[in-house]
């Protein structure tokens, strides 16, 4: 798992360096699969419940699983959510982070930035001894302290033969719930972060997710091992 985490977090740091005005999310889809398979690994959204391509590139007020296109290009002032997985030798790696594209205002670039620091809230709490809803709780707190809402409709979740296994990894809700975490327990933790209200709505290609009110969202993820001692370690941080 830690090789596959590996492969991801390189694809991410190759597709962050391509992100510019003028590029496709089509181009980009092509660097994931390329990146991923020059370094061993098989695309894990490829084919996954019949989606259709390595990435998922989420624009905007797109929250999630925005299919790559070559009608969608990149313009100065976007964000852009960057997920993907890898399987290598049967075990998966699942990571996502949310990029600008150019300059960005000061409250879009805080968007960001408290997305990520929930993130690293959530795997704070991901230690032998908590509760599952520790690191759920975690990441709503810090969210929305800063004026931010998290989305309630999609969730993160345990990792290791299959993309999506139990336990599910919900971004909001009451501390000391859930099971309680063990050594061994990978989990992919991902807060979405909505700037606007916390309603999504998916599209007519049934796979990409949006905001109701049209308000940007932000989107990152870690896969993490839960230790026998001390912090999770994070697979997907290179």
């Amino acid at each position: 798992m830690a090789r596959a985490s590996k492969v991801v977090a390189e694809t991410l740091q190759a597709l962050k360096q391509a992100v510019r005005p003028g590029i496709t999310t089509e181009d980009l889809d092509r660097i994931a699969e390329e990146h991923i398979r020059s370094r061993g690994g098989i695309p894990a959204f490829k084919g996954y419940r019949s989606y259709p391509k390595t990435l998922c590139a989420s624009v905007n007020d797109q929250v999630v699983h925005g299919i790559p296109s070559s009608r969608r290009m990149l313009m100065e002032g976007d964000i852009i959510g960057l997920d993907l997985g890898a399987i290598v030798e049967g075990f998966y790696g699942d990571a996502a982070m949310t990029v600008p594209v150019g300059s960005i205002s000061p409250k879009v670039a805080e968007l960001l930035r408290v997305t990520e620091e929930a993130l690293y809230k959530g795997i704070e709490q991901a230690r032998v001894g908590n509760r599952l809803s520790d690191i759920s709780h975690a990441v709503q707190q810090h969210a929305e302290a800063a004026g931010f809402s998290v989305v309630t409709d999609f969730v993160g979740h345990g990792i290791g033969r299959q993309l999506h296994e139990e336990p599910q990894v919900p971004n909001y809700g009451k501390p000391g719930q859930g099971p309680r975490l063990q050594v061994g327990m990978v989990l992919a933790i991902e807060p979405m972060v909505n700037m606007g209200q916390s309603g999504v709505r998916v599209l007519d290609d049934q796979w990409t997710a949006v905001t109701k009110d049209g308000s940007l969202s932000a989107h990152f993820e870690h896969t993490i091992a839960i230790q026998a001692e001390g912090p999770a370690r994070i697979l997907t941080k290179l």
